[in-house]
This record gives structure tokens, sequence and C-alpha cells, in this order.
């Protein structure tokens, strides 16, 4: 994002394994705050029927479980054997991205308008059901979004024993910062007084990222820049 994991990655010229591993954790620790990845992420947990931390964690870990799995599925022939998706394919995976992006962004806006944005008196009913979604949309995000611009840094590296261990650290970093940050956004829609306001701005914020999405489709085929 604007340039920011080659910055990070630039630290690790020359330097130690240790060095060139801690460079792949910043990455993944980072990776999570990508503009797509929040989009999905934030609508996901918004919109769901009870927003505890905890839950809220659980729902961002099983996102990150499922970057991570296709992040490494697609991220190892580059690193091992310098393939790439063909470019169809990828576009694919971005637009299948935007339509993700853009459908969280109606729910989100639909349940603000029936008023089922409180809590729900049975929240474990539908936990199974919501960490499956958050793992398949992780699996998409793996990849396309942001994952191919880490991988092509890893792929850099000398030696492809490291950029492989590299890469699956990228991925697990990934999933550990982005259930750290949707725990955090969990817990604070858990008090009252954010609840009211976030009823307020549910609409802003379903319409943002359902703008997001529908640019976002766009750039995949550039038909609009993509300065992330």
């Amino acid at each position: 994002m604007f340039g920011l994991d080659e910055r990070i990655a630039a630290s690790s010229g020359g330097a130690s394994i240790w060095i060139v591993l801690a460079v792949a954790v910043l990455l993944g620790l980072r990776h999570a705050t990508d503009p797509d990845h929040l989009a999905a992420v934030t609508t996901l947990v918004a919109s769901g029927r009870e927003h505890a931390g905890r839950r809220a964690g659980e729902l961002g870990l099983a996102w990150g479980l499922g970057h991570a799995a296709t992040l490494v599925a697609f991220g190892l022939p580059v690193i091992l054997l310098n393939r790439f998706l063909p470019q169809r394919v990828h576009q694919a995976a971005e637009t299948t991205i935007a339509c993700v992006i853009v459908c969280l962004a109606l729910r989100l806006l639909l349940r603000w308008r029936r008023g089922e944005l409180g809590f729900h008196p049975h929240p474990h009913a539908h936990g199974a059901r919501s960490r499956g979604g958050a793992f398949a949309i992780g699996l998409v995000h793996g990849v396309g979004g942001s994952a191919g611009v880490g991988v092509l840094v890893l792929a850099s590296l000398r030696s492809t024993g490291v950029a492989a261990v590299a890469l699956v650290l990228l991925a697990v970093f990934t999933a550990v910062s982005m259930s750290v940050l949707s725990g955090v956004f969990g817990s604070m829609l858990g008090s009252r007084q954010t609840r009211t306001v976030f009823h307020a701005v549910a609409p802003a914020l379903g319409g943002a990222s359902l703008a997001f999405g529908v640019w976002y489709a766009t750039a995949a085929w550039s038909l609009a820049p993509y300065p992330f």
C-alpha cells in the first residue's frame, strides 16, 4: 500500500536470514490493513448478529486462515517455479473480491434498514456459519487483492527456501493481525454508547464500502486507477 511493502522489504536487503524473516512478519502485520481487506472484514463484523470482541476476532482469524491458505497455495509456485497466475484469472479474482465487498455492504445497509444491528439473543446459532463465510471470503482475497505485491517482493529474495518460509510467515501474521483488528472493532461495538453512534454512521459505512467495491471492480480491469 502506497509503496510501504517495498520500503519495509528494502530493509532486508543483504541482511541475515533472521532480519529477512522479521521483515516478512512486518509485511504480514501490515498486509491486513490493506483497503480491500478492511472493507470486507469491517462490514462483515459490523453486520454480524453480535459484536463481542472475541467472536469478532474469530471472524477475522477465519478470514485470515482462508487468506493464508490460498496465499501459500498460489504464492509457492511463484517463488519456487517462477510461475504466475494468468492475467485474466487474476482479474477474475479481483472482480470476485469486489462483488464480495458489494454484497457485504448491501447486507449491512439492509440490516441497518431493518433495525437488526443490535445484539442477537442467540448468537451461538450463527457462529459456525459466520466463520465459514469469513473463511470463504479470505480464500478469495488470498488469490487476488494486494497479496500479489507481497509475493513478488518475497520472490525477489535470493534463497527460495527463505522466501518460502517468509511467505508462510507473511500469511500467518496477516491472519494474526486481522484477528486482532477485528477483535478490537468488535469490542468497540460492544458498548451501548458505541452501538448508538454506529447505528447512526452505518449507512455511511455501508455506502462507502459499496462505492469502494464498485471502484475496485473497475480498477481490476484498468478502468480506474489503483493507488494502493
